[in-house]
């Protein structure tokens, strides 16, 4: 077989690769216990820990090397992406690099200075996730804390850049929500137009659906590590929890749930960085069913944990709730499989 086509089909991480996961899990796991993640409730920032991650050069790793960055591609930031999302880190990592990638990729001289900004993380920056309507408002993921939006607006993509960044909505997956009122907006730079800022903004959109993908991966393993601990302790008529088949069972699905999400998650990055036009589809599957595995892992997480786990004491509510929201910040990933049927359904015919 072709080393290239068995590559097409071999998605374990290689060396660097494995280097990456141990250097940000023993980041996160130091700078970013359970403390750390709820004293930024409900904001969902911690600009410490943010500005740590910067100097880990998390915010240059993803950009090309002609603006100062290290060319990592889609497959490196989702390793990253896990580990962030393991340690449901207060950070808008995703957002940001994503965005910050998306901007690169014009090649806009006008934009120079604030790229600039964004590669030493003093200038935060975010996606618009749905097209830019005319007197219409829209959610922004990270619009808490970005300065600027990139956003599609009819033929152009442009940037949005405001003094001060709205004012943050709650959510439940306690992440800087904000309503951005984009036709209020008079700094606009219009990075791209025509079938190139479509181009731009939708490969941003695809990476940021494989990301939330991989964070949710390692939110959820997160959440079923805790969740065995806790069965390997817990008694009821004498005997552990951990020993029953309605509990050990169960558990297995979700780390087998867990497996095939990492495969679709990395086969989606691997496409991306090197045949992004033969499977469309993939990105919208890894968010679907890493949302999935998310929702289902984190819930009978809770519930293998008995009224402990269902109070916002317990660590393992952490997990649960950012497993619904951060499933949506990406698109909604019912919405997405109509996606994915039109991507199939387009290539049949």
């Amino acid at each position: 077989m072709d080393l290239y086509e068995l590559r097409r089909q071999d998605y374990e991480v290689e060396e660097i690769g494995q280097e990456l996961l141990v250097a940000f899990g023993d980041f996160f796991r130091d700078q970013c216990p359970t403390s750390v993640v709820r004293a930024a409730e409900p904001l969902g920032f911690d600009q410490q820990l943010w500005d740590r991650l910067v100097e880990m050069g998390t915010t240059t790793m993803g950009l090309p090397e002609s603006v100062g960055g290290d060319g990592a591609g889609v497959v490196e930031l989702a390793l990253v992406a896990e580990e962030f999302g393991r340690a449901v880190a207060p950070v808008p990592y995703i957002e940001h690099v994503v965005t910050s990638r998306a901007l690169a990729a014009a090649k806009n001289p006008a934009l120079d200075q604030l790229l600039a900004g964004a590669a030493d993380g003093s200038h935060i920056v975010a996606l618009a996730s749905f097209p830019i309507q005319p007197g219409s408002k829209q959610l922004v993921p990270a619009g808490a804390v970005a300065k600027s939006v990139l956003g599609l607006a009819g033929e152009d993509l442009i940037l949005y850049t405001v003094q001060q960044s709205p004012a943050h909505v709650r959510n439940q997956g306690h992440t800087p929500l904000a309503w951005w009122d984009f036709d209020s907006v008079s700094d606009r730079i219009v990075v791209a137009s025509g079938a190139a800022a479509q181009t731009i903004y939708t490969r941003a959109h695809d990476e940021r659906m494989v990301l939330t993908a991989s964070a949710l991966i390692g939110l959820t393993e997160s959440a079923l590590a805790l969740t065995v601990e806790f069965t390997k302790t817990r008694e009821t008529m004498g005997v552990l929890i951990s020993t029953l088949q309605g509990v050990a069972f169960p558990l297995t699905d979700i780390a087998t749930n867990i497996a095939g999400a990492r495969n679709i998650a990395r086969k989606a990055a691997w496409y991306l960085d090197n045949e992004p036009d033969v499977r469309p589809e993939l990105p919208a599957i890894a968010l679907v069913y890493s949302a999935q595995t998310a929702t289902h892992g984190t819930t009978n997480a809770a519930h293998f944990q008995g009224g402990l786990g269902f109070t916002l004491e317990a660590d393992v509510s952490l997990y649960f709730l950012r497993s619904k929201g951060w499933s949506a910040l990406a698109g909604d990933p019912s919405a997405q499989l109509l996606n994915i049927g039109d991507h199939v359904l387009a290539s049949v015919k």
